[in-house]
């Protein structure tokens, strides 16, 4: 289809979609206690409900798997089909005061709020409209497609192995949970914790450090005691995988504590450490890593935790490392550059994955991102970590275009309407180029 058509079909159905999305959203879908029925909480759980009761409204076979991935249907082979892996899911709203209400869709000046409506839901109803419009204009695919709904990619994607464990894994397919053109390969990803002990006499001087501190974001704001006297550093909430754009309130804290001299001895010195290392220092020159390469680029590390026991600190810290380099490249760095009888221990381990970028279905996502942006659709590398890592035969396609990056997670989470509308044609393209033929006889012109 042109895609003035595609166009089209977006303006003339705005409001059905919008109304989905709005349901959707509506639905509190952070990870709670696990109950029966229930693996990821209520909220994850009833959101999948919620995208079931939607696809059925709408003609396609739907079910909730193992009560942890939806899927809606179009088409009837189980066994062969093209998925397309988005999740329902989202991270807490934070402490940070929002402008829209975090569990709503709200509406401004052509731009869309609201928690999850980037990460990821607004997206994956985008597929899900999406495809209800080229069924009800008469499109036929000739390969089944499976929109596949998670309920845990925020806290692991332990819903993949519930879901893998009753269904088969798609043939090819994209999770749009990640940015544009078509991702090809992802970064490695390796999370510590470093014990470094500080003596009690010292690290008495300060109380408990409180805040919200979490693997996936940048901390914004941290409150502890010192000497008895409260005292809080302030940043900006960004998610991990781009520290440099937003403030962390763990070096800030460390900064606050140095140059008004609140602290004294060992804890001082480690509080030096941390700013010598990491303040600023988003691309591991501050710990001798600063690791490149042509296909991922730079090295990313994130203090993401910081906490006090009687006689230690304890340091969260994230890299994302490049496709070329190793894990272990990495580790044997980072022992060299914390401080004397720091302890090391792996909490979080993912290896990049690559995938072939001249792989004929890859090139017909291309396609769509091209025809309708207009713009170049080279195959890239990611520092994020997607569905494409945990679900067989996934890559990653958007939702991000190019120089938007650092919105998800973040208070008042955003996304222009435009941007999402474009979203809906390239992923109705790529339905259609993936199932109206086999994409991998395009090389041969069958």
């Amino acid at each position: 289809m042109e895609k003035a058509t595609l166009a089209a079909m977006y303006d003339t159905h705005r409001d059905e979609f919008l109304a989905a999305l709005r349901q959707v959203m509506a639905v509190k879908s952070v990870r709670g206690q696990q109950a029966e029925h229930a693996p990821f909480g209520s909220g994850p759980r009833a959101v999948l409900t919620a995208v079931a009761q939607l696809g059925a409204a709408y003609g396609f076979k739907t079910a909730v798997v193992n009560d942890a991935m939806a899927y809606v249907q179009w088409g009837e082979d189980d066994q062969h089909y093209i998925g397309i892996v988005g999740h329902l899911d989202v991270v807490p709203a934070g402490d940070a005061d929002w402008h829209f209400p975090p569990y709503a869709l709200s509406e401004k000046d052509g731009r869309l709020y609201g928690r999850g409506v980037l990460d990821n839901k607004g997206p994956s109803i985008a597929c899900l409209i999406g495809m209800k419009l080229l069924k009800d204009a008469g499109f036929q695919p000739q390969k089944t497609i499976r929109l596949i709904f998670g309920s845990d990619e925020e806290s692991g994607s332990s819903d993949v192995p519930l879901y893998l464990a009753s269904e088969a894994p798609p043939e090819f397919g994209f999770t749009p949970d990640c940015k544009f053109p078509v991702v090809y390969g992802e970064r490695g990803i390796v999370n510590y914790r470093i014990t470094t002990p500080i003596a009690p006499a010292s690290i008495k001087q300060i109380g408990a450090i409180t805040g919200d501190q979490a693997r996936d974001h940048v901390p914004d704001k941290l409150t502890m005691a010192v000497n008895g006297q409260p005292i809080t550093a302030n940043g900006i909430r960004v998610p991990t995988n781009a520290p440099e754009k937003g403030v962390n309130a763990i070096t800030e804290l460390a900064k606050k504590l140095v140059t008004e001299q609140l602290v004294t001895g060992e804890l001082a010195s480690y509080c030096q450490w941390l700013i010598d290392s990491l303040a600023e220092k988003h691309f591991g020159e501050g710990l001798g890593m600063a690791f490149e390469d042509a296909d991922s680029g730079r090295l990313i590390v994130t203090p993401y935790s910081l906490q006090k026991t009687d006689d230690a600190m304890t340091l969260g810290l994230a890299m994302r490392y490049p496709v070329t380099y190793h894990e272990a490249d990495v580790s044997k760095a980072l022992a060299a550059a914390v401080p004397a009888g720091s302890q090391i221990t792996i909490v979080r381990s993912m290896p990049s994955v690559l995938h072939d970028k001249h792989d004929p279905r890859i090139a017909q996502l291309t396609q769509a991102y091209e025809k309708m942006t207009g713009n170049d659709g080279t195959p890239v590398t990611t520092t994020g970590a997607t569905y494409a890592r945990e679900m067989p035969n996934i890559i990653a396609f958007g939702p991000s275009f190019p120089g938007q990056k650092g919105i998800a997670h973040k208070v008042n989470e955003w996304m222009d309407e435009a941007d999402l509308k474009l979203n809906m044609m390239i992923f109705m393209d790529a339905m259609i180029g993936l199932t109206e033929r086999d994409p991998t006889r395009l090389e041969t012109g069958a």
